[in-house]
């Protein structure tokens, strides 16, 4: 028991996401069986970010409020757990494709959701459909087992339609689809819209990014065995559960 509170005071104390111990509530579902811990990917978020917002500013809300919903999305089981959306109108739209509902994001997860394409299936460098919630975090996990950082770069305009500019980041540093990892920083930027309501809870989201700039890294090694794959794969599998596309 002890343990279990330590733990809890720990993950309350998380400096950029909202409701990760929803404040003293035990009825969340936790996919994993409790609260995450995003230690080595706020340690690589400090050390990579290239913009440092001041504390309440505009740009720091909108950065802490998208890293609050990739962690319910990843780590929340139930939708009526959420409190970062409004569940009832929310939709996910990502480069210019059919809105998904928040229902349909969370069975899909947050990798298949955003990296879901309509290139024939030879041209695709993921497959979305071929992939569970856990198979795609697992694929993640194990090419970026310190985390997939994500900042803001800029916001502009405010609520109630919040435009900004982000960059994701990560090291490639475990194998990914068969190639091995090359050590070098793996990027992307983008740019997303929020609309959120009176509460500022998030009613939809449009993303849009270039996921040739993000498999351009990720693909850039050598082929390996399958042999070497399951070694590497096992190595990393006590890595913290997580979503590189909002961390």
């Amino acid at each position: 028991m002890a343990t279990e509170e330590a733990a809890a005071a720990k993950i309350v104390g998380d400096k950029y996401r909202s409701f990760l111990y929803d404040e003293g509530e035990k009825s969340t579902e936790w996919r994993h069986g409790g609260p995450p811990a995003y230690d080595d990917v706020n340690k690589l978020f400090e050390e990579g970010r290239t913009k440092e917002w001041p504390k309440g500013s505009l740009e720091e809300i909108v950065q802490n409020a998208v890293k609050s919903w990739e962690m319910e999305l990843s780590h929340k089981t139930r939708l009526k757990d959420f409190k970062t959306i409004n569940p009832d109108k929310f939709k996910l739209f990502v480069n210019g494709r059919e809105g998904l509902t928040g229902e349909e994001t969370l069975k899909l997860g947050s990798y298949n959701a955003l990296l879901k394409n309509s290139l024939p299936k030879e041209f695709q460098y993921y497959k979305a459909e071929e992939e569970s919630f856990e198979s795609s975090h697992e694929a993640f996990r194990s090419v970026f087992p310190r985390g997939f950082a994500w900042e803001v770069l800029a916001v502009y305009t405010g609520p109630p339609e919040i435009v900004f500019k982000f960059r994701h980041w990560g090291f490639s540093e475990g194998p990914f689809k068969g190639h091995a990892p090359t050590g070098e920083i793996v990027q992307f930027y983008g740019l997303a819209t929020l609309k959120v309501d009176e509460s500022l809870r998030v009613e939809e989201v449009e993303v849009y990014y270039d996921p040739a700039e993000l498999f351009g890294g990720l693909l850039k090694g050598p082929p390996i065995s399958e042999s070497h794959i399951d070694h590497e794969a096992n190595k990393s599998s006590g890595a913290t559960h997580g979503c590189p596309l909002f961390k």
